[in-house]
């Protein structure tokens, strides 16, 4: 979805071999995960075994994301609480047999009640890029969560391709906390000239962001449309929208009311568990990114122009939006005997713009995203196969897609979880009020 030059009759084509050509010349896919956590913060496993993981099955880059912290400095943490984190007492043997004692440091200290303690150090990021980065092919991506709350309403942002902490901005409202925290990631990218992505992490985690925040807090161009913790209700329930469906509302309001851009949607694990005992694990959410090369800031900058999509499992050979022709066409990978079904989303000029509070059973209404007509979020066409093509009427205020297998997810994080991908919204540039880039 390469919206960013006129000139350009397809804006994004990806070809059988992998590659991308835009307006711009080549590009390629890249495969990634923008969230993840390691010992460094609330995580299971050692950085360097979680990177391992990833590079070992074909990831493209990697972006450790823990909470408040990034991966510097001399951190060293008591081996018995590392083994209680992991679950088993295997996870010190793992870390030495996958790399070896010359790398695993350890020491004893003194504890409290005079006995000794063992210990062992952290690896830091700068210390893990010699060993696994790699021009073209590997790349570790320094990223923090930005880990905030108003009241009892987590405010989580992940800020990828960082070149500081940025601690926690507080605010006094769940709207407040989220710009605060999103326009310091703004005023670091401008001190620095360093390109920083920064996306709202899992929306209906306790409940915290309701579609409306999503809407109303410009400064946010990037959240979370699937992220695998299997505790951040992805789905809703009888009383909270499902996240797929905050995406669409919150377009809709920014397009249809607001004259501002839409959101972009990534995909991402959320991984705490590495060993294979508890249920946050990794492999479930990823983006593909159509860059031309593999570096920390293009990879930021072909996201903000919407140069990629959202995966749990289903992969795309080609995506091309034609802004003249108005055309949108996908071509998906097969896989197997799986089949496929396209949905193509979006509102309409005219929609029904009224909305109500969800209430509970006395009739108080409750605090959470509004209930909206089934006009905001239309399924517009409904495609079968390998193939799905829309033709927008330009009556649309924005255009996505949903790519949905036959094929259950390898690695559920919910019950009855298949394989999906998700196209960025195209069709919104005219009704935008004015063209400005992209912010973090």
């Amino acid at each position: 979805m390469r919206l960013a030059s006129i000139a350009a009759l397809i804006a994004l084509v990806l070809t059988l071999s992998g590659c991308a050509t835009g307006a711009d010349g080549p590009a390629r896919w890249y495969k990634g995960n923008t969230h993840a956590h390691s010992l460094w913060s609330d995580g299971n496993d050692f950085p360097d075994m979680i990177v391992a993981w990833y590079h070992e099955r074909g990831y493209d880059f990697l972006a450790l994301s823990d909470h408040n912290v990034l991966s510097r400095g001399e951190r060293w943490m008591n081996v018995d609480l590392v083994i209680k984190r992991a679950g088993g007492d295997d996870v010190m043997t793992k870390y030495i047999d996958r790399f070896g004692s010359d790398w695993v440091k350890t020491r004893e200290v003194d504890g409290k009640d005079q006995s000794r303690v063992k210990q062992v150090r952290l690896r830091t990021l700068d210390e893990l890029r010699p060993r696994f980065e790699k021009a073209g092919e590997f790349l570790l991506i320094e990223g923090e969560e930005i880990t905030d709350k108003f009241q009892r309403k987590p405010v989580h942002i992940n800020a990828v391709n960082l070149p500081e902490v940025i601690e926690p901005q507080k605010g006094d409202s769940v709207r407040d906390t989220m710009r605060n925290n999103l326009r310091a990631v703004l005023a670091l990218e401008q001190e620095t000239g360093k390109p920083i992505l920064a996306h709202l992490n899992h929306p209906n985690f306790g409940w915290g962001i309701t579609a409306e925040d999503l809407a109303h807090v410009l400064e946010e161009d990037f959240f979370e449309v699937y992220n695998g913790h299997p505790g951040v209700r992805h789905l809703g329930n009888a009383t909270h929208a499902s996240v797929e469906r905050m995406w669409d509302i919150a377009n809709t309001i920014r397009l249809g009311e607001l004259n501002a851009r839409p959101l972009f949607g990534v995909a991402t694990d959320d991984s705490h568990h590495y060993h294979g005992r508890r249920n946050v694990s990794p492999g479930r959410g990823w983006v593909m990114v159509a860059a031309d090369e593999l570096s920390a800031d293009a990879i930021v900058e072909a996201m903000r122009r919407g140069d990629f999509y959202a995966s749990s499992g289903v992969t795309l050979r080609d995506v091309r939006y034609s802004p003249n022709e108005k055309l949108i066409e996908i071509q998906i990978e097969p896989d197997g005997d799986a089949e496929f079904t396209t949905q193509f989303i979006g509102t309409k000029v005219e929609y029904d713009r009224s909305s109500e509070p969800v209430t509970d059973a006395d009739g108080n209404p409750l605090d959470g995203t509004r209930r909206y007509s089934s006009d905001v979020g239309e399924v517009l066409a409904t495609v079968k196969g390998t193939t799905a093509v829309y033709r927008l009427t330009g009556n649309e205020l924005y255009v996505r897609a949903t790519i949905t297998s036959t094929k259950p997810a390898d690695n559920p994080a919910f019950d009855g979880q298949h394989k999906q991908a998700w196209t960025q919204p195209v069709g919104w540039k005219n009704r935008v009020a004015e063209e400005q880039p992209r912010r973090p």
